[in-house]
């Protein structure tokens, strides 16, 4: 019997260190509230209090204002290339202190994602998966003192819930009651392949350049067999009224064309866009991005 006693702890201490182990004491944050005042400075002493021993970074807090959308397309740009275990806070949040929910989602890769349900997590969960989501318990998991504010809870319950997690005061189970495995989704044009046309959305423009990103993958664009120098006429569109047309050539580097010339090339997401050499595509253009944004992709036939 003692045996048996010794067996159980020991298995329940394994399973416990596996639990905290799942978590590595990183935490990344993102906002919309720019560094202008001490908004995020703020949330890293909440972080902070919990424990000295977390590791902060920033992914951006240069979000638009209320653009859960962009918030979305960071968190999948960004989330693939940090350690298994890390915790992401996100807070884009134009209805905090209404009813939608506080969660955190465990993707199958095993990363973890602090934030309001309202569409930021659209992407990645169909890029990473779901492994399970939870409703935050605020009863528990809330900044001591902080019941009667209800407009900074990326402060009060995303910070302070995100460095319980990674610092393993609390497990993934005891961040609240599970939910079922879905999110709140933003509508977008997914990539598709439509007979000899690509259709996509323009998630992103790389804004330091002007460049034009959809999300149309190097897999599915291999689908119409391109070779570099073919030209392909592209379609975009913003809440399906065409803005413009223009062919450009699939092209390997910038300086396969002229300057302040077209091309198609893959980014460094291997993503099919669009950009002027030395120049601004999207400024020139007219285009923009988000979930309304859209476009189709054609290749065209060789001239002999």
């Amino acid at each position: 019997m003692r045996k048996i006693r010794i067996y159980s702890l020991a298995l329940v201490a394994l399973l416990l260190a596996q639990a905290l182990s799942a978590q590595n004491k990183i935490v990344v944050f993102q906002s919309d509230f720019g560094l202008k005042d001490g908004a995020v400075s703020a949330m890293k002493g909440v972080a902070n209090g919990v424990s000295t021993d977390l590791r902060l970074y920033d992914l951006t807090h240069e979000i638009p204002a209320y653009n859960i959308w962009e918030a979305a397309f960071r968190l999948e740009q960004t989330v693939p290339y940090w350690p298994e275990g890390t915790v992401f806070v996100s807070v884009v949040d134009p209805g905090v202190g209404t009813s939608r929910k506080s969660v955190v989602l465990k993707t199958r890769k095993g990363h973890f994602l602090v934030t309001p349900d309202n569409g930021t997590l659209t992407l990645i969960a169909a890029s990473e998966g779901i492994a399970e989501v939870r409703e935050i318990d605020e009863a528990v998991n809330r900044r001591k003192g902080s019941g009667k504010s209800y407009t900074f809870h990326g402060r009060d319950v995303y910070a302070y819930t995100g460095a319980r997690l990674a610092s393993g005061a609390i497990t993934f189970d005891q961040v609240g009651p599970l939910l079922p495995a879905t999110v709140v989704k933003l509508p977008f044009q997914q990539a598709v392949r439509e007979g000899k046309t690509l259709r996509g959305n323009i998630p992103i423009l790389d804004i330091q350049y002007g460049n034009v990103w959809t999300n149309i993958g190097a897999a599915l664009l291999e689908e119409l067999r391109p070779q570099f120098g073919d030209m392909l006429e592209v379609t975009f569109y913003h809440r399906q009224q065409q803005v413009a047309t223009i062919q450009a050539p699939y092209s390997e580097t910038f300086g396969a064309v002229a300057e302040g010339k077209p091309l198609a090339y893959l980014n460094s997401l291997m993503q099919l866009s669009f950009a002027l050499n030395m120049g601004n595509f999207a400024e020139a253009y007219h285009i923009g991005s988000g979930s309304d944004w859209s476009v189709a992709v054609t290749l065209l036939p060789r001239q002999n």
